[in-house]
C-alpha cells in the first residue's frame, strides 16, 4: 500500500487522528476465505441472520443440482440421429 505524502492528505484529516495501524490485522480471516456480501435491503429483510441466508443458498444449490442432471434427451443423441 502506498503511503500518502503529507500534502496529499486532506486538510480536514490529521495523521495522528487516524491512530496507529496494525499490519496484518485481518490476515487470518482473509486466509480462511471470509467473504462479505452486501445484500439489498429488501433481500436482507427476508433473512434474520447469516445462518438463514446460508441455509437458503444451500437449499437453492441442492435444487439446482437435482434439476440440472443430464437426461437422455439433453445429451444430443437426437441431433446426432438427424445428421445421418
Amino acid at each position: 500500500m502506498k503511503t500518502a505524502k503529507k500534502e496529499e492528505i486532506r486538510k480536514e484529516y490529521k495523521r495522528e487522528d487516524l491512530g496507529k495501524g496494525i499490519r496484518g490485522k485481518y490476515y487470518e480471516e482473509y486466509k480462511k476465505g471470509t467473504n462479505l456480501v452486501l445484500l439489498s435491503p429488501d433481500v436482507a429483510a427476508a433473512f434474520p441472520n447469516d445462518d438463514s441466508v446460508n441455509d437458503a443458498l444451500r437449499n437453492l444449490m441442492k435444487i439446482a443440482r437435482q434439476t440440472t442432471g443430464l437426461t437422455r434427451r439433453s445429451t444430443g443423441s437426437r441431433l446426432a440421429s438427424r445428421s445421418r
